[in-house]
């Protein structure tokens, strides 16, 4: 049965590598060459075997952005990345973030990258700002609103949306998970797919060599022709932030017509059905039983208060004219 699905699903989605929307060894001209289709921010640096975004140093910042736009429809990116430092738990920082955005090579308070951005965020957060701030103030959350650091979470901005550092993005996340990735000696891996307008995040952290499941999204609606890229910062903790590769699959998927008719080009992102702050749903219009209902109610409240009104008047004139004889 396993066999037949696998058949059945390579029928349907076939992948391709575009070279250029991917980062690889050995890195010819990144960030040096004027042909290179990947330019460096900050303090990013290229070695033989990897991209480091920051060292494990305080107060870096440091991103790697392509410089092609993607215009695919359906697409599939695999990050193959190393988190290590020197830092025992929680006391190293801050994380990198993946990015999918209408700007490149703006530096910011995002994992090194600019705020209020147009597009996908997807950031692995090796430190809880919150959890500490709840511990200096003797708060806790509830066992089952806690997380556990290091954590994967993705975010859509329209550029209205602020990413809240202080709460570790928890206000505008699509959804999240523990990803344990720090000093480990196997390979460690993130895949970002976006396939019919549905986002699915999976992780590959545990040397088994198997996808885990971490985010699934429907409803996320992405223009095309946005810029990938990734970034990282330290601030009084670090850590060494690696990507090794950056490899991005073309997914060619069967559409059915109705699909295709429903799957239209968009100009903003957004999520379907989900409540930001910030962002107030429109307010549904009045059906007409509703309406008629509280023109009807409203009117038989008029007239009870006018006879309410005219009987205490009436009571009124005639205390006024016993005292009066």
């Amino acid at each position: 049965l396993m066999l037949l699905l696998r058949g059945a699903r390579a029928e349907q989605t076939e992948e391709h590598l575009k070279r250029e929307h991917s980062l690889t060894k050995p890195y010819q001209g990144v960030g040096s060459s004027s042909s290179s289709l990947w330019d460096l921010m900050g303090n990013a640096m290229v070695t033989t075997q990897y991209v480091r975004l920051t060292p494990d140093m305080q107060s870096k910042q440091g991103a790697v952005w392509n410089r092609a736009p993607c215009y695919l429809r359906d697409w599939e990116m695999q990050v193959h990345f190393k988190i290590h430092g020197q830092g025992k738990k929680n006391l190293n920082g801050d994380g990198f973030a993946i990015w999918y955005t209408k700007d490149r090579m703006q530096p910011g308070p995002v994992f090194g990258s600019k705020d209020h951005f147009l597009g996908l965020g997807v950031f692995v957060d090796t430190y809880p700002n919150e959890e500490k701030q709840q511990e200096a103030q003797k708060r806790r959350y509830a066992p089952g609103n806690q997380r556990v650091f290091p954590y994967i979470s993705a975010m859509v901005n329209n550029g209205s949306l602020t990413y809240d550092h202080d709460r570790d993005g928890r206000p505008t996340e699509l959804g999240g998970c523990t990803a344990m990735v720090r000093n480990l000696n196997h390979d460690t891996f993130l895949v970002i797919r976006y396939v019919k307008r549905r986002l699915t995040i999976m992780i590959d952290i545990d040397g088994k060599h198997e996808w885990r499941d971490c985010i699934d999204m429907p409803g996320v609606h992405l223009p095309r022709g946005y810029f990938f890229g990734t970034s990282s910062v330290t601030g009084d903790l670090s850590d060494n932030h690696d990507i090794i590769s950056l490899k991005l699959y073309q997914l060619t998927v069967e559409r059915s017509p109705e699909e295709e008719k429903r799957d239209k080009e968009v100009f903003l992102p957004i999520v379907d059905n989900m409540k930001l702050p910030g962002v107030e749903a429109p307010l549904e219009p009045m059906s007409g039983l509703a309406l008629f209902l509280i023109v009807f109610f409203s009117l038989v409240a008029l007239v009870f208060a006018i006879v309410i009104g005219v009987i205490v008047y009436n009571k009124w004139q005639e205390q006024s004219r016993k005292r009066f004889y």
